[in-house]
């Protein structure tokens, strides 16, 4: 594992250049006849720049190189479908805004939890996930993000059988909504819901084709230990989308800090990814909401697309 930014940044370029080149070809012919590559499919979550408004998050992707973003809140606010953007009278103007700036819509990240046992307070999270899913449904997104979630008074270090179980139905009955309106529901490897043997189980039991994983790969690693060629092998069929971050500390306690500086495997979660062919989005989910004291996004965002973009084979203009 690296120990430091040098390291891992010659990491990243000797490990992935050549696979990289080659899996990011798009079909297209320059001047000389040959094929031009397309850019690195990276996407942020607009978690981490809450202060911003809507026309500089799609400029400040399209500036640094990103080819999505993940919707998890606006202004701070969390209550997607509520915001003024996606009134039905703005919508198709954001919608206009979205494909001027050549970028896509990589997930819409709802709260809901379907750990809920109590039946009123379990019909709101799946209304709350059904306001989602047509969200992404309007704006042409394929993924809406639910949490497995955990009680407060839950003191257990894996959920129950009969948590699994609800969370299991839970999926099942929002992969059925989601499945007619070309969306898939995917749970984030969070909170109760880290370890790959949990995971699996609970997806196995959702048995749905329109149910998949959002692979948060911090928490796997931070929380539950697993390398990550191990959780990639246990869950790689259910990785639609993944959220990566660095942080230094261990377990529990731990601080964010710029991709490369902490003790985060960053470059073989990629690698991991990329060795079972995935194709969705590789995501940085920076937490500036949660933890106001870490860097502001203009500096980690912009680092995120500079370290794992640009410098996946360009060592050299990385001052290596």
């Amino acid at each position: 594992m690296p120990n430091n930014r040098r390291q891992f940044l010659q990491m990243m370029s000797s490990a992935l250049l050549t696979p990289l080149a080659l899996a990011q070809v798009k079909v297209g012919e320059t001047k000389a006849g040959e094929a031009k590559p397309s850019r690195i499919p990276l996407a942020f979550s607009t978690l981490g720049c809450p202060g911003w408004e809507w026309k500089k998050i799609l400029d400040f992707a399209t500036e640094h190189g990103f080819a999505a973003i993940e919707l998890r809140g606006l202004e701070g606010k969390l209550d997607l479908p509520a915001h003024p953007i996606f009134a039905a009278d703005r919508i198709e103007q954001t919608k206009k805004d979205i494909r001027a700036s050549n970028l896509k819509i990589a997930c819409v990240s709802s709260s809901a939890a379907m750990y809920v046992e109590d039946p009123e307070q379990r019909a709101k999270e799946l209304a709350d996930a059904r306001r989602f899913i047509d969200l992404a449904q309007t704006l042409g997104a394929p993924l809406v993000r639910v949490f497995g979630g955990k009680a407060e008074s839950d003191k257990s270090p894996v959920p129950d059988e009969a948590t699994k179980a609800r969370v299991a139905a839970g999926l099942r009955e929002l992969g059925n909504y989601a499945g007619p309106r070309s969306v898939t529901v995917i749970i984030e490897s969070h909170d109760h819901f880290t370890s790959s043997a949990t995971l699996k189980d609970v997806l196995h039991r959702a048995d749905s084709e329109h149910v998949g994983l959002l692979w948060d790969a911090h928490h796997t690693f931070a929380t539950s230990n697993e390398d990550p060629e191990l959780t990639v092998k246990q869950l790689g069929p259910w990785i639609r989308h993944t959220h990566l971050k660095d942080s230094v500390g261990s377990g529990e306690d731990r601080k964010y800090v710029l991709t490369g500086r902490g003790n985060v495997p960053v470059a073989r979660q990629i690698e991991a990814l990329r060795s079972i062919g995935y194709k969705g989005f590789y995501c940085f989910e920076w937490e500036k909401l949660w933890h106001p004291d870490i860097d502001d996004p203009e500096i980690a965002i912009a680092d995120y697309a500079r370290v794992v973009g640009q410098c996946l084979g360009n060592a050299h203009a990385c001052g290596l």
